[in-house]
């Protein structure tokens, strides 16, 4: 790869100072204080309706300033799910509209039904236990399969039967014709090859990011100005428009630092609730603060998921063909839908769909009365990918092969596009994943520690695994990616850098200081990025998710950079007429053709701002269309310690290898892979949101019950990269956001099948599942 003076420097986060200090000013840190504070009273059924609600007490707390109730609120439905809008022409792509901003509708337990407004939270809290509601309570569906069958209430009435939506891509009855069959069932019991059937889960996964979901409005004459912690400042500002039935322009959304997201907060939550509780009241400011508790389970968590897995494969390794089924839990709401669950079965079948001459991938989303879910890290495609690599993980078990060698021989590789993608957009322009597994395989001693680990006995057992993944980066041609990005020349010389894209904590600021850098000729030390982005002002974009930002915005970024770099050299050879030949920009110097210096950098700049004559204040805005998609593609492989009796993983040993494109910077894709791995490790051992199915009711709810990873129960993350340069990324990149979390997990799972002989299906597998499929297979 020709080497760039930029990117691909391990430079310095350009925030890293002021949140290292507590110098960054977060949402409630911007906050005025005192103000009106706002609190929700939830529902404590989990489906009925609500048939009266008595405030009446509850309005005589001292403070207490307005309740509203779900009898307040204009009647009229809005989408939450942090999507691009279209125009009218593709209107059937937009998403469902199925929230109010408070409903007598109760779909699950905790919904929302009305709101105490108060001078303080103190009495906020005083007012919501005086409260009294008549509910008609319906009974509770939480299983996505049973809600299928129809229930007598509808979860949502557009949908009687309660399916959201069902897709199946089939292999084309000319391909399947090829290879001598009419059905993908025909190929897949061809009974010249060995068939294997399945059945695994995933449950739901909470995002357990550090900042709560917290915003306040107020009003400045007409407009509506919400600060929030989100991913999606864009978005909001329309949302909110909608919710309240007024101008998108009347609404200014400003975004400070974020405390992580992770997907929950590319969802609009209570900000439009908030927005129109600041109108009611005349424009005074409103804080809304979630508590932990109300994170887990009236936010969006990653969908639950089942999936019922076939597959036939011959003796030399080949997979034949595979068909998987899978059925999403997207609880009482929409939100993100059934793109989830495409995801999942999509990554299923890319990833190892090399051999194979039939397919079928098929998916139903479901609503039910569990708590809504929505985008997590991934978006659907760990569960995918857990689902692909149990089957492979059996398989190879099973005839005593070699895992990597086997799953190597059907992965996808360099030159893979996808079929049922339009235009063919999806496709692996690079994929550099055996050397990934190369050096994956010599970090772990793979070969010496099978050699090791056979013939084990006792309760204690090691064991070594593996997991590949792919995974597309951004969302075209599925859906719109465009974005737009700002640069100003400054007085001095450097560069002032607008962004729409949001900087939530995973070095987005760094990275596009960086491109813009590149792309004008200057060093990134001298790029000023504003971190905030402001609806008002910043150009616009969808914002971060998808690990698209470096790939679509950085595009924007590029793009607007190489157009003010052309601006600065036209106006130096206005300005210096007599300068030899072709102009350039390096070291802060406009040079001519034989290397001499026109002038400095910081001078034309003056020249620009302050000549008499002839001044010209140079900025550039550029917006990008990204029409294309790229596979970033790796590995994870663990070594592991099972003590049987116990039901313990330890996690002795883990590396992720991945191919994301050239690396803008390397040490900031190191930070994020090692993010990734804890959250998947887990999922794949702790992670789940347990529900009550015959309530709907979120039973661990607190820190103290939903067991992350802490840095005592995590070992050494171990990250390393082989680096491609991708033709559709700015630089050379692909995505590397969400990538790491997804194949930690599944490598655990087949680390434990090495050291055990017993096979998991449901992530995560907690200590209870470990001890009992122990048990099972009589080994303790």
């Amino acid at each position: 790869m020709e080497k760039l003076k930029e990117v691909g420097r391990p430079v310095k986060r350009v925030d890293a100072y002021d949140k290292v200090t507590g110098r960054a000013m977060f949402t409630d840190d911007l906050c005025p204080k005192p103000c009106l504070e706002a609190r929700m009273l939830h529902a404590t059924i989990g489906n009925g309706i609500v048939k009266s609600i008595d405030t009446s007490e509850a309005e005589k707390v001292p403070g207490v300033v307005k309740i509203f109730t779900c009898f307040d609120v204009p009647d009229f439905c809005y989408p939450v799910a942090g999507h691009p809008w279209y125009a009218d022409s593709k209107a059937e792509k937009r998403d469902i509209a199925d929230r109010k901003l408070l409903d007598s509708r109760v779909r699950i337990y905790g919904d929302n039904i009305a709101v105490v407004v108060a001078e303080d939270t103190v009495a906020c809290d005083r007012a919501l236990r005086k409260i009294k509601v008549e509910y008609e309570e319906w009974p509770v569906v939480y299983d996505a399969k049973e809600s299928l069958k129809g229930t007598e209430h509808p979860v949502q009435d557009r949908k009687p039967d309660n399916l959201v939506a069902h897709t199946c891509a089939l292999t084309s009855e000319e391909d399947l014709a090829k290879a001598g069959y009419k059905t993908v069932d025909e190929a897949i019991n061809d009974p010249k090859y060995h068939h294997i059937a399945i059945k695994t889960s995933t449950g739901e996964q909470s995002q357990v990011h550090i900042e709560t979901c917290t915003s306040y409005c107020y009003m400045e004459g007409n407009k509506i100005v919400c600060v929030a912690s989100t991913q999606i400042p864009h978005i909001m500002r329309r949302v909110i428009g909608q919710a309240l039935g007024i101008p998108w322009g009347d609404v200014r959304v400003i975004k400070p630092y974020i405390g992580g997201g992770f997907g929950t907060k590319q969802d609009i939550h209570y900000e439009p609730l908030n927005a129109w509780i600041c109108q009611q009241l005349g424009g005074r400011l409103v804080r809304l603060e979630l508590s932990r508790e109300e994170l887990f389970w009236d936010t969006s968590g990653r969908q639950p998921k089942e999936f019922e897995v076939e597959a036939s494969y011959d003796d030399d390794m080949n997979l034949h063909a595979r068909s998987v089924r899978a059925w999403s839990n997207t609880g009482g709401y929409i939100h993100h839908g059934h793109t989830l669950v495409l995801n999942s079965v999509n990554s299923f079948r890319w990833l190892y769909h090399t051999n194979e001459v039939a397919s079928r991938s098929e998916a139903w989303t479901v609503y039910t009365n569990g708590p809504h879910t929505g985008a997590m890290r991934a978006y659907g495609v760990p569960e995918g990918v857990w689902t692909a690599e149990c089957l492979m993980g059996d398989i190879a078990y099973d005839n005593g092969w070699d895992g990597v060698e086997f799953r190597l021989k059907n992965a996808i590789r360099e030159g893979f596009v996808d079929e049922f993608t339009p235009n063919g957009a999806v496709a692996a322009h690079t994929c550099t994943l055996p050397q990934c597994v190369e050096k994956g395989k010599e970090w772990i001693h793979w070969d010496e520690k099978k050699k090791e680990y056979a013939n084990q006995s006792g309760p204690i057992r090691h064991g070594v695994g593996v997991a590949f993944f792919a995974y597309k980066t951004a969302v075209a041609p599925f859906a719109l990616e465009t974005a737009t990005s700002r640069v100003t020349l400054n007085q001095d010389g450097t560069v002032q850098l607008q962004m729409g894209a949001t900087e939530i904590g995973q070095g987005a600021d760094t990275v596009f200081s960086q491109m813009a850098a590149e792309a004008i000729g200057i060093d990134t030390e001298d790029v000023h990025i504003v971190s905030f982005q402001d609806t008002d002002v910043t150009p616009y974009d969808a914002g971060a998710y998808a690990s698209r930002q470096t790939y679509v915005s950085g595009t924007a970024c590029k793009k607007a950079g190489l157009k003010l770099r052309k601006k600065i050299l036209d106006f130096a050879h206005q300005l210096y007429p007599s300068a030899q030949g072709e102009l350039d920009l390096r070291d802060h110097k406009i040079v001519d053709c034989v290397g001499h210096t026109v002038c400095t950098l910081q001078q034309l700049a003056l020249e620009a701002y302050y000549n008499t004559e002839d001044n010209d204040q140079l900025s550039a805005q550029a917006t990008a269309n990204v029409h294309t998609n790229a596979f970033a593609t790796g590995c994870t492989f663990a070594d592991v310690t099972v003590d049987m009796p116990l039901g313990q993983v330890t996690v002795d040993r883990i590396i992720s290898v991945q191919d994301n494109g050239r690396l803008i910077n390397p040490k900031l894709v190191e930070q994020q892979v090692h993010g990734g791995m804890g959250q998947s490790i887990g999922f794949g051992l702790s992670e789940e949101v347990q529900v009550d199915p015959r309530t709907g009711r979120v039973l661990n709810d607190t820190l103290l019950d939903y067991k992350i990873p802490t840095t005592m129960d995590l070992p050494d993350l171990k990250a390393d990269f082989v680096e491609s340069d991708d033709p559709t990324g700015p630089y050379g990149n692909k995505a590397v956001g969400e990538t790491p979390i997804i194949s930690p997990a599944p490598a655990i799972r087949d680390a434990i099948l090495n050291a055990t002989g017993v096979k998991f299906y449901h992530m995560p597998m907690t200590p209870q599942r470990l001890f009992e499929g122990f048990k099972r297979e009589g080994l303790i």
